[in-house]
């Protein structure tokens, strides 16, 4: 009989081994996991032609996270992140009550991030202090932040030659002039509703990281206290909320459909404050809501028939949504995606949002197929290994700051836009506290230098992809896409507006990371070092 107390305690003592061999910079993850000792095991190389791709305006509806503020990169240039969203009262046919006067107004967007302390004050009560995640560029960057009321009704769908079909937003939608096309900053309505004289809720807005304290009355008459972890706070204007919703008429906000068509959403636009630098967040606006908080007649009869009670309504920031991203390249990156070499390009340029990926095309190992099946080689292992351009990510700009590198990359099948089926066979759960962290075996993780703290490579598997293609001599050698990636679980794709002969759609999950790298292609100028190669290892018969 097993003694299950060993047997546990044996898995934890591996577990801690494991995840001390793991840094936080992730540092290699993977790379020895399987397969790296080629002891005995005969390696072959082959050429692989790989070049740029720009990925034109891009589907950006219905995203998980969508981008707000601007990011300044200084080797790919600048992004500004808007934000259009529908809204929806959190219960329809609302009894507002009786000679209502309105309190306050406040938008609320929780921010990502982490406690880093926790301290005890001298009155028994604790502080925790907080550190921002999916922030990009300068830590204390701030931007001019205008939220209006949105003139876009944001539909589910449309019609398209007579088939009704889902309504796309793309990534161009408040920049675009074409008069047939939809612009949200054309059609925003009457002044911005953060408009309250305090400058870091509009013209020197900032990702605050302060944990929040609530103080309210409760029923007892006394204050209770709140902690709440960061998030964005904005005081709106309290006559437009009056006017627009409390002195609405009933039937304005009686069922969803009615109230989508009155008011018809918030369009959040961001700009340059003055020559401050600036940064922007990823922001989960589906948890987000406006709290109205306003009094109203009592139903309860007493000998005060004007005392009135505290009542509050609230309005969610979900429905429809379009993260809305405008971009000014740098001009050796644009020209470099603009002007790409089907032949293959000696940098890949990959950048998330309405940006760039790389094509790759294993034809060097198609033409050799056939001798590889005669001799009956068999695979051990596959890798790709992509080679980042150190000196161009290590240019600083105005404000002092190295591009911040993306953790992952995604290769697929470009042809199709499915995973490769390397991708759907790993299991592999995250060994961090990150779950966008799977897939380790499959790979794609930064690796980082140790001394430097900046990243060196990407290592992507393809094991089965390269056994399957030898296995099956009518399997197609499909072209390869590679995009950087925040979440390496979305695999679903989005449609391109101007689609073209090489790609018509471009991962979801590129749409939703702003941030990129560049990469050695596999030209020949490229040194041996760092040239991109399709690298086997093969178990070759006597």
């Amino acid at each position: 009989m097993y003694n299950t107390s060993f047997i546990k305690k044996i898995l934890l003592a591996a577990t801690v081994v494991l995840l001390y061999s793991c840094d936080k910079d992730f540092n290699a993850i993977g790379d020895n996991l399987i397969g790296d000792d080629h002891f005995g095991l005969e390696a072959e190389n082959y050429d692989v032609v790989a070049y740029n791709q720009e990925i034109t305006p891009i589907q950006s509806n219905g995203l998980i996270v969508n981008a707000l503020g601007i990011y300044d990169n200084p080797v790919l240039g600048t992004t500004t992140g808007n934000f259009a969203t529908q809204v929806t009262l959190a219960s329809y046919a609302p009894t507002i009550g009786d000679e209502p006067e309105i309190v306050s107004v406040v938008l609320s967007i929780p921010y990502f991030s982490h406690a880093t302390s926790v301290t005890t004050n001298t009155d028994g009560t604790t502080t925790t202090a907080y550190a921002l995640d999916s922030i990009y560029g300068a830590p204390e960057g701030k931007i001019k932040l205008s939220v209006y009321e949105s003139g876009v009704q944001m539909r589910a769908t449309s019609v398209e030659n007579g088939t009704q079909v889902g309504q796309l937003y793309n990534t161009d939608m408040d920049t675009n002039l074409d008069g047939n096309y939809i612009n949200f900053d054309a059609k925003k309505v009457g002044n911005r509703l953060n408009d309250r004289n305090i400058a870091f809720e509009n013209d020197e807005f900032f990702f605050n990281s302060n944990e929040i304290t609530d103080v309210t009355t409760g029923t007892d008459g006394k204050d209770v206290t709140t902690k709440v972890a960061p998030e964005m706070r904005l005081n709106l204007n309290k006559t437009f909320f009056f006017d627009r919703i409390l002195k609405a008429p009933a039937a304005k906000l009686a069922t969803a459909d009615v109230f989508q068509e009155y008011f018809r959403g918030l369009y959040f636009k961001v700009e340059k404050s003055g020559s401050l630098p600036s940064n922007m967040a990823l922001l989960n606006f589906a948890q987000g809501k406006i709290t109205i908080k306003y009094k109203a007649l009592t139903d309860i009869t007493t000998d005060d028939p004007k005392l009135k009670d505290d009542r509050t309504l609230v309005i969610n920031l979900t429905g429809s949504t379009a993260s809305l991203l405008n971009d000014v390249k740098d001009p050796t990156y644009l020209s470099t995606i603009q002007n790409a070499k089907q032949t293959g390009d000696d940098r890949l340029y990959l950048k998330g949002g309405q940006g760039s990926l790389a094509v790759l095309e294993l034809k060097d190992f198609a033409a050799k197929l056939e001798t590889i099946r005669a001799n009956k080689w068999m695979v051990n292992e596959a890798n790709l290994v992509f080679h980042i351009d150190a000196d161009q990510m290590a240019v600083k700009g105005a404000d002092n700051l190295q591009a911040k590198e993306a953790k992952r990359v995604y290769l697929y099948d470009l042809d199709n836009n499915i995973p490769i089926v390397d991708y759907t066979a790993d299991g592999t759960s995250s060994i961090t506290s990150d779950p966008r962290m799977t897939k380790v075996i499959y790979g794609g993780i930064i690796n980082v230098d140790a001394t430097t703290k900046r990243g060196t490579t990407y290592k992507i598997r393809l094991t089965s992809h390269i056994r399957n293609l030898i296995k099956d001599a009518t399997a197609k050698n499909v072209r390869l896409g590679l995009v950087v990636v925040d979440d390496i679980n979305v695999v679903a794709s989005n449609k391109l507006k101007l689609k073209n002969s090489v790609i018509s759609e471009a991962p979801r999950a590129t749409v939703l990371n702003p941030l990129g790298t560049v990469l050695f292609g596999g030209t020949s100028t490229v040194t041996d070092a760092n040239r991109l190669k399709l690298e086997i290892y093969y178990t070759k018969p006597n």
